[in-house]
């Protein structure tokens, strides 16, 4: 690869984007567009993203989360049989205080695709908001 190459793909990951336009289509367009199954949908949206980026560790995972913008992912603790993952940060605060039924099925359908994927068992993550602006996911797989 080029210096010139090398430096454009760089500029490409550091360009700014209002977030108030991510928003908009994140929080409010796309659930009037989907409708009532609106959370379904973009669940199995983000499973079909995790089969485009494939990640093999779990902090590739979190870079992946920084980069697309959803959040600071910590790994809070793992069984033999589910994982329990926290998103927080800033664009996580702001979702919730801009829309209190902001849902973030699209990091839980990502997760359950990425961490079904790594396990070599059928897995689906439930997503519970917690007090703290936090949003907790459990991603369960077959025993």
């Amino acid at each position: 690869m080029t210096e010139s190459n090398n430096q454009q793909q760089v500029m490409d990951t550091q360009i700014q984007v209002p977030i108030f336009g991510y928003e908009l289509i994140r929080d409010m367009l796309l659930p009037d567009l989907l409708g009532k199954d609106h959370t379904q949908v973009i669940y199995w949206a983000g499973k079909q993203l995790a089969r485009k980026f494939t990640i093999d560790t779990q902090e590739g995972i979190g870079q992946f989360f920084k980069e697309a913008g959803w959040g600071e992912l910590e790994l809070l603790e793992q069984n033999k049989h589910e994982v329990k993952y926290v998103i927080r940060g800033e664009m996580v605060t702001r979702r919730l205080d801009l829309n209190k039924d902001a849902t973030f099925q699209l990091e839980a359908g990502f997760l359950a695709e990425q961490i079904q994927r790594l396990k070599g068992k059928t897995a689906e993550a439930i997503e519970e908001q917690k007090k703290k602006k936090e949003i907790l996911i459990t991603v369960q797989w077959d025993k």
